[in-house]
Protein backbone atom coordinates (compact mmCIF):
# COMPACT_ATOMS: atom_id res chain seq x y z
CA UNK A 1 0.00 0.00 0.00
CA UNK A 2 1.34 3.42 -0.94
CA UNK A 3 1.62 6.12 1.65
CA UNK A 4 -0.02 9.09 -0.02
CA UNK A 5 1.24 11.80 2.34
CA UNK A 6 4.82 10.55 1.95
CA UNK A 7 4.50 10.25 -1.84
CA UNK A 8 2.97 13.74 -2.12
CA UNK A 9 5.67 15.28 0.06
CA UNK A 10 8.49 13.63 -1.89
CA UNK A 11 7.01 14.70 -5.24
CA UNK A 12 6.64 18.31 -4.10
CA UNK A 13 10.17 18.45 -2.70
CA UNK A 14 11.58 16.82 -5.85
CA UNK A 15 9.81 19.37 -8.08
CA UNK A 16 10.95 22.30 -5.96
CA UNK A 17 14.55 21.09 -5.92
CA UNK A 18 14.70 20.67 -9.70
CA UNK A 19 12.79 23.86 -10.43
CA UNK A 20 15.20 25.83 -8.21
CA UNK A 21 12.33 27.08 -6.06
CA UNK A 22 13.58 25.68 -2.75
CA UNK A 23 14.69 28.39 -0.31
CA UNK A 24 15.45 27.48 3.32
CA UNK A 25 14.84 31.01 4.61
CA UNK A 26 11.43 31.55 3.00
CA UNK A 27 8.42 30.05 4.78
CA UNK A 28 6.65 29.51 1.43
CA UNK A 29 9.62 27.95 -0.36
CA UNK A 30 11.26 25.89 2.39
CA UNK A 31 10.65 22.16 2.80
CA UNK A 32 7.39 22.51 4.73
CA UNK A 33 6.28 25.47 2.64
CA UNK A 34 6.58 23.32 -0.47
CA UNK A 35 4.83 20.35 1.14
CA UNK A 36 1.96 22.71 2.04
CA UNK A 37 1.61 24.02 -1.53
CA UNK A 38 3.79 27.12 -1.08
CA UNK A 39 1.78 28.61 1.75
CA UNK A 40 3.26 30.19 4.84
CA UNK A 41 0.31 29.67 7.18
CA UNK A 42 2.28 26.93 8.95
CA UNK A 43 4.64 29.53 10.44
CA UNK A 44 1.93 30.36 12.98
CA UNK A 45 2.27 26.84 14.40
CA UNK A 46 5.77 27.50 15.75
CA UNK A 47 7.57 29.98 17.96
CA UNK A 48 10.16 30.56 15.24
CA UNK A 49 11.41 29.19 11.94
CA UNK A 50 13.37 26.05 12.73
CA UNK A 51 12.06 25.72 16.26
CA UNK A 52 10.59 22.44 17.45
CA UNK A 53 8.37 24.27 19.96
CA UNK A 54 4.75 24.67 19.02
CA UNK A 55 3.17 28.08 19.51
CA UNK A 56 -0.18 28.38 21.26
CA UNK A 57 -1.89 28.07 17.87
CA UNK A 58 0.22 25.01 17.10
CA UNK A 59 -0.62 23.41 20.43
CA UNK A 60 -4.35 23.93 19.84
CA UNK A 61 -4.13 22.46 16.34
CA UNK A 62 -2.12 19.52 17.69
CA UNK A 63 -4.65 18.95 20.52
CA UNK A 64 -7.52 18.88 18.02
CA UNK A 65 -5.56 16.48 15.79
CA UNK A 66 -5.50 18.94 12.90
CA UNK A 67 -3.57 17.69 9.86
CA UNK A 68 -1.91 19.65 7.08
CA UNK A 69 -1.36 17.51 3.96
CA UNK A 70 -1.57 14.58 6.39
CA UNK A 71 1.02 15.90 8.87
CA UNK A 72 0.44 17.14 12.42
CA UNK A 73 1.92 20.49 13.45
CA UNK A 74 4.64 18.74 15.47
CA UNK A 75 5.58 16.56 12.50
CA UNK A 76 5.84 19.60 10.24
CA UNK A 77 8.25 21.23 12.69
CA UNK A 78 10.39 18.08 12.77
CA UNK A 79 10.57 18.03 8.95
CA UNK A 80 11.52 21.70 8.72
CA UNK A 81 14.10 21.53 11.50
CA UNK A 82 15.75 18.52 9.83
CA UNK A 83 15.81 20.33 6.48
CA UNK A 84 17.38 23.45 7.98
CA UNK A 85 19.94 21.48 10.02
CA UNK A 86 20.83 19.51 6.90
CA UNK A 87 21.38 22.79 5.05
CA UNK A 88 23.81 23.85 7.78
CA UNK A 89 21.70 26.31 9.76
CA UNK A 90 21.95 26.92 13.48
CA UNK A 91 18.46 26.51 14.92
CA UNK A 92 16.16 28.14 15.59
CA UNK A 93 16.74 30.77 12.94
CA UNK A 94 17.48 34.14 14.49
CA UNK A 95 19.19 37.26 13.25
CA UNK A 96 22.62 36.14 14.49
CA UNK A 97 22.25 32.39 13.83
CA UNK A 98 24.86 30.69 11.69
CA UNK A 99 23.75 30.38 8.05
CA UNK A 100 25.43 28.84 5.03
CA UNK A 101 27.07 31.32 2.68
CA UNK A 102 25.12 30.21 -0.40
CA UNK A 103 21.73 29.00 0.76
CA UNK A 104 20.65 28.15 -2.80
CA UNK A 105 23.62 25.88 -3.52
CA UNK A 106 22.40 22.55 -4.91
CA UNK A 107 24.80 20.72 -2.59
CA UNK A 108 23.44 22.48 0.49
CA UNK A 109 19.83 22.00 -0.57
CA UNK A 110 20.45 18.33 -1.36
CA UNK A 111 21.94 17.76 2.09
CA UNK A 112 18.88 19.44 3.62
CA UNK A 113 16.52 17.33 1.53
CA UNK A 114 18.30 14.14 2.59
CA UNK A 115 17.72 15.04 6.23
CA UNK A 116 14.08 16.00 5.63
CA UNK A 117 13.44 12.79 3.70
CA UNK A 118 15.00 10.77 6.52
CA UNK A 119 12.48 12.34 8.92
CA UNK A 120 9.61 11.75 6.47
CA UNK A 121 10.57 8.06 6.33
CA UNK A 122 10.79 7.79 10.12
CA UNK A 123 7.39 9.45 10.56
CA UNK A 124 5.80 6.85 8.29
CA UNK A 125 7.93 3.96 9.58
CA UNK A 126 9.26 3.09 6.15
CA UNK A 127 12.87 2.30 5.24
CA UNK A 128 14.92 5.39 4.49
CA UNK A 129 14.83 5.80 0.72
CA UNK A 130 18.03 7.85 0.89
CA UNK A 131 20.02 5.08 2.64
CA UNK A 132 22.49 3.58 0.20
CA UNK A 133 24.13 1.26 2.75
CA UNK A 134 22.11 -1.80 1.69
CA UNK A 135 22.90 -1.11 -1.95
CA UNK A 136 26.61 -1.14 -1.18
CA UNK A 137 26.27 -4.43 0.73
CA UNK A 138 24.64 -6.18 -2.25
CA UNK A 139 26.70 -9.08 -3.61
CA UNK A 140 26.19 -8.02 -7.22
CA UNK A 141 27.24 -4.47 -6.48
CA UNK A 142 30.36 -5.56 -4.57
CA UNK A 143 31.47 -8.10 -7.18
CA UNK A 144 30.85 -5.71 -10.09
CA UNK A 145 32.55 -2.79 -8.38
CA UNK A 146 35.57 -4.88 -7.34
CA UNK A 147 35.99 -5.92 -10.99
CA UNK A 148 35.87 -2.25 -11.99
CA UNK A 149 38.35 -1.27 -9.27
CA UNK A 150 40.79 -4.02 -10.24
CA UNK A 151 40.47 -3.00 -13.89
CA UNK A 152 41.11 0.63 -12.91
CA UNK A 153 44.13 -0.21 -10.73
CA UNK A 154 45.87 -2.57 -13.15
Amino acid sequence: MKNSRFENAIQKLYRAFHANTLDPECCKSCAVGNILDNTDSWKHLTEGHGSLRLSYVGQINEAFNKRFQGYSPGELLQIEAAFLRGCGYQLPLKRNSFRPEDRTSKHILFDGLCEAITVLCKLDTIPNVMDYQDLLKSKNFVSNSSKKVSAFVS
